[in-house]
């Protein structure tokens, strides 16, 4: 059995609909309160369920559409919106060329992360992707920062005014470009967005990534246009619609983290593997810092800080070490760390799982123990991402 996302996500009270609540529950969908609103966990149906949803999005000729609403999205302006962000981020955001996206992380005063985020260079304004989880305790972080900062920068919180769908697997170009195109797709790289898109007959902005490990785009419409672009995505006979817990276990078998289960306001980003979102040495962040909680990232010198614990991949063992499974050294006897995200990747075929450790334990290929419900069984370290990734690259 796959589990779902870990309950931490969820909040109590009522859940907010995104403007496909009614046509996920036509099509079967298990709707759960997710980040504060109602998302489909799976799919109720004959091509549904966790583990056909996670397959469908990995098989060729396939891909699966995803409701991603709940995440916010934000536009930046003003003449020091780059100078502001590089305050909020690590990542080097006057680099990015008009339309590029990178992957980033807000962090607070103390170095650590508030949140993951997605930042496009959109000419006039930056473009920036939150967690729902996150997004109200983020712009609250963001409008302190900006009280302080006292420069030219206007944050634009879009709210739910817009919806936001991720298409991913190995036929979401063919989908897309069918419906969108002005869309030159064998020349549009991974990691870069486009506004003003047509994906037929509605205005989109359309950037191609993903969190699943697979070729893929986030869509973003008016919420008046959301249903008839989701109804257009889902009438190619490659798409199938696919749930929350299915993005869980293809979000794991890449390697990527999950907000407040891999990574949370107390994770160092050295600890969480992340540095290669500031730059390789001598990159300009590295040298110049200027982030939030710099100084307990980078040493004056340029290079990263030492950490007592790092995140690793987990493998080997006969039964899914679940979310909170404590992890032993190889004799069973000394705590080094726990799990944070665990499930039976159904690609795999096998327990895959993510956690920390004792930096000394933190090397692939050492031997660690993990208890699952009161047994010690071994396991080991290894590298991630446990499945190999299909973003989609341009030749040249």
């Amino acid at each position: 059995m796959i589990a779902a996302p870990a309950a931490r996500r969820s909040f109590g009270g009522a859940a907010i609909p995104t403007a496909l609540s009614d046509l996920h529950q036509s099509m079967g969908g298990k709707m759960v309160p997710f980040a504060g609103y109602s998302l489909p966990v799976l799919y109720e149906s004959d091509t549904g369920g966790v583990m056909k949803e996670h397959l469908h999005t990995r098989s060729p000729g396939c891909a699966s559409l995803f409701d991603v609403s709940h995440m916010g999205q934000i536009r930046w302006h003003g003449a020091d919106r780059v100078k502001f962000m590089e305050k909020l981020v690590v990542g080097d955001i006057a680099a990015l060329n008009e339309g590029e996206a990178r992957l980033s992380l807000v962090t607070n005063h103390e170095g650590n992360i508030l949140d993951d985020t997605v930042i496009t260079n959109a000419g006039d304004h930056v473009y920036m992707v939150v967690n729902g989880a996150c997004k109200h305790s983020d712009m609250a972080h963001f409008e302190k920062e900006l009280a302080a900062f006292g420069g030219d920068v206007q944050m634009e919180y879009l709210g739910d005014d817009v919806q936001l769908l991720a298409l991913q697997g190995h036929e979401a170009a063919a989908t897309l470009g069918a419906l969108a195109p002005s869309l030159d797709l064998a020349k549009m790289p991974f990691m870069f967005g486009k506004p003003g898109v047509d994906v037929g007959g509605i205005e989109c902005r359309v950037t191609r990534c993903g969190y699943t490990g697979e070729d893929g785009f986030e869509i973003a419409c008016a919420t008046k246009d959301a249903v008839a672009l989701a109804e257009k995505l889902l009438a190619s006979p490659a798409v199938n619609p696919a749930g929350l817990g299915a993005r869980d276990s293809l979000r794991l078998e890449a390697g990527l983290c999950l907000y407040g289960n891999d990574l949370d306001d107390t994770t160092n980003p050295i600890e969480g593997v992340l540095g290669w979102t500031i730059g390789p040495p001598n990159s300009r962040r590295r040298t110049e810092k200027g982030f939030n909680g710099a100084d307990n990232v980078i040493t004056a010198d340029g290079k990263f800080v030492k950490v007592s614990r790092k995140r690793i991949g987990l493998a080997g063992m006969k039964a899914p070490a679940r979310e909170g499974t404590e992890i032993f050294d190889a004799a069973g006897e000394k705590k080094i760390g726990v799990v944070t995200s665990g499930t039976m990747s159904p690609t795999l075929k096998k327990p895959i799982a993510m956690g920390y450790v004792e930096t000394a334990m933190a090397k692939a290929g050492t031997e660690i123990t993990v208890d699952v419900r009161g047994k010690k069984q071994p396991a080991v370290v290894t590298r991630m991402p446990f499945v190999e990734p299909n973003y989609f690259r341009v030749d040249g």
